[in-house]
């Protein structure tokens, strides 16, 4: 056989589509695959990876929702001296427990005194908020602290540090508070958030120091110390901001826990007293008539409900958006 009768017969091709349809339609076509592949979730354009986690938090509506909510009632909270209707403390004996009603702006009802408990909702929702803030401040700095000198150090100060975690742990949570509360005092919302911060951190603890034993092998950290670098420069420049996503969300968690604590401690009475309104109050004030001026109980326990549900639904949406694996989002 011939070498031009090997050869594949010449088939001519067509013109190709800028030729036939120009080019603003082509960029056109391209403009629509773009889209088309950011719906699919293919990424074309490189971002950080906070990009990415911001992107995908964005777009959990459950998660974004919960924060709008949030916001509001932070707002509300910080901003009571405007949005109370009346002072929390102010009492009207011409309107003592009166029901839900428009009658005089009460419109979560009056307690015993004819105090408006929309008001006191209002007051105790800043104060349980500034207590779980300063709980999971102090309760992160120092989980964080303990679990990453534990998790990068490793030998007898990992066996130390966690001996001293699970000892924590092992305690009765409810009976400690109980004592802790009788021995140095109650009322004051400051002592409660220590005391619940003292007893918070040790399972914020144990998530830093399992992640900074994985982090600790890593080839950037190895890497750092070829340089020079130091094990405060390893541990606040490398491997931290590695591991901010689990304290990130950890620390979402906390806030609601430390609200539903504050307020079971309160209701309790080894919490914070009167005169300093918080929600766990106003439960135990109220709840010692039942069902027959069920305003005073049902009101300030559907907000502790609502921000615990807020919270939690929003540590989830964090967890999805940081986890780098992530590439769908849960709505």
């Amino acid at each position: 056989m011939s070498e031009r009768s090997a050869q594949p017969p010449h088939i001519e091709q067509p013109p190709t589509s800028a030729a036939i349809v120009g080019e603003p339609q082509v960029a056109m076509q391209m403009d629509d695959h773009l889209e088309l592949s950011y719906d699919s979730g293919v990424d074309l354009k490189a971002r950080s990876q906070w990009g990415y986690a911001m992107r995908r938090f964005l777009r959990h509506r459950l998660a974004m929702g919960s924060l709008v909510v949030l916001l509001f009632l932070g707002i509300v909270a910080l901003f009571a001296d405007f949005f109370a209707p009346y002072a929390f403390d102010e009492p009207d004996f011409l309107s003592i427990t009166l029901p839900p009603t428009t009658e005089g702006n009460h419109f979560f009802g009056t307690d015993f005194l004819g105090r408006d408990s929309l008001s006191r909702i209002i007051y105790g929702l800043r104060t349980s908020l500034w207590v779980a803030l300063v709980v999971s401040l102090l309760a992160t700095l120092i989980g964080t602290t303990v679990g990453a000198v534990a998790g990068y150090f490793g030998g007898w100060v990992d066996n130390g540090l966690m001996r001293l975690t699970d000892l924590v742990l092992t305690l009765p949570g409810l009976a400690v508070l109980l004592t802790i509360s009788v021995y140095v005092g109650q009322g004051d919302p400051k002592r409660v958030a220590i005391i619940l911060a003292l007893l918070f951190w040790t399972g914020f603890a144990r998530i830093v120091r399992g992640t900074f034993l994985s982090l600790r092998e890593k080839e950037f950290v190895e890497a750092a110390k070829a340089s020079g670098a130091g094990d405060g420069r390893i541990i606040l420049r490398h491997i931290l901001p590695n591991a901010i996503g689990p304290i990130i969300v950890n620390a979402t968690l906390i806030v609601a826990a430390a609200i539903l604590t504050e307020a079971g401690l309160s209701f309790l009475g080894f919490g914070v007293q009167p005169p300093n309104p918080a929600l766990g109050v106003l439960i135990n004030e109220g709840q010692s008539e039942g069902l027959k001026f069920w305003w005073l109980v049902t009101f300030p326990g559907l907000v502790i409900v609502l921000i615990a549900l807020c919270i939690n639904f929003i540590g989830d949406g964090m967890r999805d958006a940081l986890d780098p694996t992530q590439r769908r989002i849960r709505a």
